[in-house]
C-alpha cells in the first residue's frame, strides 16, 4: 500500500523500488572489485553467456561491449569463435549451478581464459570456478522467478560498460561508430 495515496503499490513502482533496494544493498567495494576484473579485457576477446532470461540479459550486454569496440561475442551465436587463453567469459547465472554454464566455465578455464560470474548465490559451483564474481542481493522480491536478478544483472553489466567508456577519448563517437548501420 502506498502510504501517500492509500492505493495498492503498482507494478511499475514495485519493480523500481526493488531495483533501488538491490543497488543500495550492493557494497560499493564489491562492485569496484568486479569492475576491476575487466581491466585488460580489450587485450583478448570477451564472451558472454547465460541461459534463459539470464542469457537474454547477457546478449544485450554483449552488444554494448561490442559498441565499445571490444571483440565481444555471445556464446552460442554462429559466429562466436573458440575461447582461448587471454579471453574472458562472463556468465550470468542466478543459481550459479546451471549445468550448461558450468560446462562452459570448465572449458574456458581449461583453455586458460578468465571466468567472471554474475549471480545471486554466495556459494555455487560456478562461483568456485570463477576468477571474479559479484553477488546481486535479489532474494527479497515480489516479482516472478528470477526477474529481479535478470533486471539487476543487465543494469550491472551496463554499468560496467559505462565504467569502461570513461577510458575512451571519444566514448559517444566510439559507441556510435560500432553501432549497427544496417537498420
Amino acid at each position: 500500500m502506498d502510504q501517500s495515496t492509500g492505493r495498492p503499490v503498482d507494478s511499475w513502482h514495485l519493480s523500481g523500488t526493488e531495483l533501488r533496494s538491490v543497488l543500495a544493498a550492493l557494497p560499493v567495494d564489491e562492485y569496484d572489485r568486479f569492475v576491476s576484473c575487466f581491466d585488460g579485457v580489450a587485450e583478448g576477446r570477451l564472451f558472454l553467456s547465460g541461459q534463459g532470461r539470464s542469457g537474454l540479459a547477457a546478449q544485450m550486454a554483449a552488444m554494448r561491449f561490442m559498441h565499445l569496440g571490444l571483440a565481444a561475442h555471445f556464446v552460442g551465436e554462429a559466429t562466436a569463435p573458440s575461447v582461448r587463453s587471454g579471453d574472458t567469459l562472463v556468465i550470468v547465472s542466478g543459481s550459479g549451478r546451471t549445468p550448461v554454464s558450468v560446462g562452459f566455465a570448465r572449458i574456458a578455464r581449461s583453455e586458460g581464459a578468465k571466468v567472471l560470474l554474475v549471480t545471486h548465490q554466495r556459494e555455487s559451483p560456478l562461483r568456485d570456478l570463477s576468477d571474479g564474481s559479484i553477488v546481486l542481493p535479489t532474494d527479497a522480491s515480489r516479482q516472478f522467478g528470477g526477474t529481479l536478478f535478470e533486471q539487476s544483472a543487465l543494469i550491472l553489466l551496463d554499468s560496467v560498460v559505462l565504467e569502461l567508456m570513461r577510458a575512451l577519448p571519444d566514448p559517444a563517437g566510439t559507441m556510435s561508430y560500432h553501432h549497427t548501420n544496417l537498420q
